[in-house]
C-alpha cells in the first residue's frame, strides 16, 4: 500500500501525458483524478496506522549511491510527520483536479495540464516520504521544474513566461543555498541519511551546525517565499487558477516548512539559527500583510496572505514549536485552497476580470461562492472555533511566552499582522460582494453560479476549514500528546507550551482577537458603509497618495531588486565579460599564448638557413652558454649580465644577417 501511495500518481501522470491524445480529455481526467482519490483513501488508512496507532513504516529499496562511507538508498519513511503532510497534499490535490475539470474544459491541452498536476503531486509525495536528504533534493528540484511548467502553461502569454522564469530563478537562489547546506552535512557527518545525520548532529561543533542550519533556512525561505525572496509568489498568479490553488495552498510553498521541521534536530542545537528564523518570520509577516493591504488584484491579495501565514509558521519553527507549525500548515492548506478556488470561480464568472475595483454586488449572483469566501476569510483571520484559530493564536502566545526580545518582537508583529489580515480580508469581501456594482452590465448578465465540479470542492474544503483543527488540535498540540514524537525533536529547554497556556495574562491573549475584529470592522466600514473618507485620503491628499503608492507597490521591493541589485549585477557581469573574459584573459590566455608560440616558432625557423658558418656560430654560442651556466658565481653577476647581453646581441645579429 505504501509504495502504491508513492507510485500510483506517477503512473497516472505518465499515462495521461503520453497517451492523452489517444485517450481523450475525459479518460485522461478520469485516470488522474481516480489515482489521486485512491491514493487519498490509502493515506487516510496510513494516517490511522502510522499516526494514531503509532506504527511507523520504513521501506528500503536497492542502493542509489554507494561510494566509500556514503551510502544512499532508495528509502522511504512513513512516520507521523510524513502522514500529516500527505493528508492535505493529497486531499487538496484531488479536489483541485475535480475543480479543474470545469475550469479547463475549453482548453485544448487539458490532458497535458492534468498530467502536470499529477506529476507535481507525485514529486511532493516523494519529497515528504524520502528518508535521506539527497532523494529529498531530487524531489525538491522536481517540484521546481513542474511548477515552472504549470505557471508557464499558457506559454504564449509573455506575462506567464516572465512569471515562470522569475519563480525559477528566485528558487535557484534557495536551491544553491540548500545545496551548500547539504554539502556541509556531508562534510561534517559523512552521510545524508536522516537517521545518521540526526544521531550525529549533537556531537558536531555548534558553529558548523549553525552554518548548516542557516543554509537550510536559505533554501526554505526561497521555496516558502520569505523576506526578499518572496516576489516570485505574487507574480506566479499568471498561471491558471488551479495552479496557484495547488502550489500556494498545500504543496510548493510548504516544502520549505517541511524541510525545517524535518531538520528539527539540526535546528535545536543552533540557538542562533532559531533566533534568525524567528526574526525572518516576524519581519516577513508584517511586510506581506502591509503589501496586501491595498492590492487591487484578487489573486495577489490572497497570495500575500499566503506569505504572511507562512511567516507565522517560520515564527513557530524559530520558537521550537514544530507541532504548532504543522497544525497551522494543515489548516492553512484547506482554507487557503478554499479562497484560491473561490477566487477562480469569481474570475471565471466575470470573464477573467481580476481587479476588485471592477466588481461589487456579487453577493446575490454568487451566494455559494460568497459563503465559501466568508468561511475562508474568517478562518484566515483566526476567528474563534474555526481552523485557523487553534494554531494562529497559539503561535502568537508562544512568542510572548519566550520572554525575550525576539519573542516579544514576534508577538508584537504577529498581532499587528493579524489585524491587517482581517482588514484586507474584509476589504476584499466588501469590494467584491457587498459594495455597489462596478462592472459593466454585460458582465453581470453573464454571471452564474459555479457548476457541480466547483461546488463539491468548495463545500468539502469549507468543512475542513471549519472543523479540521477543532478535531485534530489536541492530537497535534495537546498537553502530553506524543503524536509527533517519532519524527520531530524539541530540546527540553525549548518547551514553553505550559507557560503559554497558563501563565500569560488574559489581556495579551485577547489582544489579537480584539484587533482582528476591529480590523474586519474597519474593512467593512471604509469600503462598504462610508468609502468617502478613503477616497479623499488616497486622491486628494499628497501624503495619502504617496502612502497608497508605496503600499500598493509592495514597498517598492521589485524596484529595489531590479534597479539596485539586478541591474548593478548585470552591469558588473558585462564589465567582467568585456574587460576580464574577452580582454585580459583572452589576451594573456588562448589568443596571446597562440600568438607568442606562433611568432616564436616562426623566428626560430629562420635560424635554419643551411649555411655552415651560421651553424658554427650557434655551436660556439651554445658552448659559451654552457660554460656560463656551469662556472657562474654571485661575484661575477654584473659581468655575467654583460656576457648575456653580448650573446643575445650576437644571436640577433646572426638572425638579421641570414
Amino acid at each position: 500500500m505504501y509504495l502504491s501511495i508513492l507510485f500510483l500518481p506517477l503512473l497516472a501522470s505518465t499515462v495521461a501525458g503520453l497517451l492523452g491524445r489517444k485517450l481523450g480529455s475525459t479518460r485522461a481526467q478520469t485516470i488522474t483524478i481516480s489515482s489521486l482519490a485512491i491514493t487519498s483513501v490509502m493515506v487516510i488508512f496510513a494516517f490511522y496506522e502510522v499516526g494514531i496507532c503509532g506504527s511507523p513504516v520504513y521501506i528500503k529499496l536497492p542502493s542509489w549511491v554507494d561510494s566509500g562511507l556514503l551510502n544512499v538508498s532508495w528509502g522511504f519513511s512513513f512516520d507521523s510527520l510524513t502522514v500529516v503532510m500527505l493528508i492535505p497534499i493529497l486531499i487538496v490535490s484531488t479536489f483541485v483536479q475535480i475543480y479543474t475539470v470545469d475550469y479547463m474544459k475549453e482548453d485544448p491541452h487539458n490532458q497535458r495540464f492534468f498530467s502536470y498536476l499529477t506529476l507535481f503531486s507525485f514529486f511532493m509525495i516523494l519529497l515528504v516520504t524520502t528518508d535521506n536528504y539527497l532523494l529529498m533534493f531530487l524531489a525538491w528540484e522536481g517540484i521546481g521544474v513542474v511548477s515552472y511548467l504549470l505557471i508557464n502553461f499558457w506559454f504564449t502569454r509573455i506575462a506567464a513566461t516572465k512569471a515562470a522564469v522569475l519563480a525559477l530563478t528566485q528558487n535557484r537562489v534557495g536551491d544553491t543555498l540548500l545545496t551548500l547546506g547539504l554539502f556541509g552535512i556531508l562534510w561534517s557527518v559523512g552521510n545524508l541519511d536522516y537517521s545518521t545525520v540526526f544521531t550525529t548532529i549533537p556531537y558536531i561543533n555548534e558553529t558548523i551546525t549553525t552554518i548548516i542550519a542557516l543554509f537550510l533556512l536559505g533554501g526554505a525561505s526561497a521555496k516558502s517565499a520569505q523576506l526578499f525572496l518572496n516576489t516570485w509568489l505574487p507574480h506566479s498568479m499568471e498561471g491558471p487558477t488551479p495552479v496557484f490553488s495547488l502550489l500556494h495552498a498545500a504543496t510548493l510553498v510548504v516544502a520549505g516548512i517541511y524541510l525545517l521541521v524535518r531538520s528539527s534536530p539540526i535546528l535545536e542545537y543552533s540557538p542562533t539559527a532559531l533566533t534568525v528564523i524567528t526574526w525572518v518570520g516576524a519581519v516577513t509577516s508584517i511586510f506581506a500583510a502591509s503589501s496586501g493591504l491595498l492590492q487591487n488584484d484578487l489573486k495577489r491579495i490572497i497570495a500575500f496572505s499566503t506569505v504572511s501565514q507562512l511567516a507565522y509558521m517560520f515564527m513557530a519553527i524559530g520558537l521550537s514549536q514544530y507541532d504548532v507549525a504543522l497544525l497551522h500548515m494543515s489548516s492553512l492548506a484547506f482554507f487557503k485552497a478554499l479562497l484560491f478556488l473561490s477566487a477562480g470561480a469569481i474570475i471565471h464568472s466575470l470573464a477573467d476580470v481580476q481587479d476588485i475595483r471592477k466588481m461589487g454586488g456579487l453577493q446575490q449572483f454568487l451566494p455559494f461562492v460568497y459563503s465559501a469566501v466568508v468561511i475562508g476569510s474568517l478562518s484566515l483571520m483566526a476567528l474563534p472555533w474555526l481552523s485557523g484559530f487553534y494554531s494562529k493564536h497559539l503561535i502568537i502566545e508562544l512568542a510572548y511566552a519566550q520572554y525575550t526580545i525576539s519573542g516579544f518582537t514576534a508577538y508584537s508583529l504577529g498581532t499587528i499582522t493579524a489585524a491587517l489580515t482581517a482588514f484586507y480580508s474584509f476589504r476584499l469581501i466588501s469590494l467584491v460582494f457587498l459594495s455597489y456594482p462596478n462592472a459593466n452590465k454585460t458582465g453581470y448578465l453573464n454571471v452564474h453560479e459555479a457548476s457541480i465540479y466547483v461546488i463539491i470542492p468548495l463545500f468539502v474544503l469549507s468543512l475542513f476549514s471549519i472543523f479540521f483543527a477543532y478535531i485534530f488540535s489536541d492530537l497535534f498540540v495537546g498537553m502530553g500528546s506524543d503524536f509527533l514524537a517519532n519524527s520531530i525533536f524539541i530540546h527540553r529547554d525549548h518547551i514553553t507550551l505550559v507557560e503559554a497556556e497558563f501563565s500569560i495574562p488574559l489581556g495579551y491573549k485577547l489582544l489579537r482577537s480584539i484587533l482582528s475584529i476591529v480590523g474586519a470592522a474597519l474593512g467593512i466600514y471604509f469600503y462598504n458603509i462610508s468609502p468617502k473618507f478613503l477616497i479623499d485620503l488616497t486622491q486628494n491628499n499628497k501624503l495619502g497618495i504617496k502612502l497608497y503608492s508605496f503600499l500598493n507597490g509592495k514597498f517598492l521591493l521589485d524596484v529595489i531588486l531590479n534597479q539596485l541589485i539586478l541591474a548593478k549585477g548585470m552591469k558588473l557581469g558585462y564589465t567582467v565579460t568585456k574587460v576580464l573574459d574577452r580582454g585580459v584573459l583572452e589576451s594573456v590566455g588562448p589568443f596571446g599564448l597562440s600568438n607568442v608560440l606562433g611568432n616564436t616558432g616562426f623566428n626560430i625557423s629562420k635560424l635554419d638557413t643551411g649555411i655552415v658558418r651560421s651553424y658554427a656560430l650557434y655551436i660556439v654560442l651554445g658552448f659559451i652558454s654552457i660554460l656560463f651556466v656551469v662556472f657562474i658565481s654571485p661575484s661575477v653577476a654584473i659581468d655575467s649580465i654583460r656576457l648575456l647581453l653580448i650573446l643575445f646581441a650576437s644571436l640577433i645579429f646572426a638572425v638579421k644577417r641570414t
